[in-house]
């Protein structure tokens, strides 16, 4: 019985340093990623590129967390995936709150640096997408770090989108309008993260006592 204990233990082992291989991998890219957006989004006055930079800023907190508690117990990763859900949460709130500031203003986006620094964005976002997805299906962790590299894509994607028809038309409602679908986006992952979250906790409480032991 102990025997088996133990080659349960040694399997996971070995799944955790393979999901911690990974998350320093995403973890970097996202970083120089948010510092990239950010600056771009500032000089290109473009609210959907800082709503971008402040999604991968979201994802480098949600990456360095789960580094955290990638070895740890059920419960110390659903704990963990709910302060993210808490993290999307604000930081869906806050992009509404930033659009909403900007609209009493005149902003004047730049689409060509939009869609330029979107686009490189959209590369390393496919990266950390392509290296997660064989592990989304492992725990509640990784789903939503998963979840998370999801959005960034459909966010690079919306505001690739966005400059081109900032270009188009000369106007900055595109990109107050992408902007907006990246909030929506954040708060949807949220309510998804946070239910995910509760129902590990509960798995995790109910497991607790069944433990294998020596």
């Amino acid at each position: 019985m102990s025997s088996g204990c133990c080659d349960v233990d040694t399997v996971d082992q070995l799944a955790a340093a393979g999901r911690r291989k990974t998350l320093y991998v995403v973890l970097w890219i996202n970083i120089l990623m948010f510092a990239a957006e950010l600056g771009a989004g500032i000089w290109a006055d473009s609210k959907a590129l800082m709503a971008d930079s402040a999604d991968n800023l979201g994802d480098s907190l949600v990456y360095a967390m789960s580094l955290f508690v990638v070895a740890r117990s059920l419960r110390w990763r659903a704990g963990a995936a709910f302060v993210k859900g808490l993290i999307q949460l604000a930081f869906g709130l806050g992009l509404v709150v930033t659009i909403t500031v900007s609209l009493l203003g005149e902003p004047r986006p730049i689409g060509l640096v939009m869609m330029a620094i979107a686009g490189l964005a959209l590369i390393g976002n496919l990266i950390c997408f392509a290296l997660l997805m064989k592990h989304r299906g492992e725990d509640v962790n990784m789903r939503s770090v998963w979840l998370c590299s999801r959005n960034d894509v459909i966010g690079n994607v919306g505001v690739i989108v966005s400059g081109a028809l900032v270009v188009g038309f000369d106007s900055f409602w595109p990109d107050i309008i992408v902007a907006s679908a990246v909030a929506i986006v954040f708060l949807h992952t949220a309510y998804e993260v946070l239910r995910d979250a509760g129902r590990s906790w509960r798995q995790g409480s109910q497991a607790g006592s069944g433990s294998c032991r020596d």
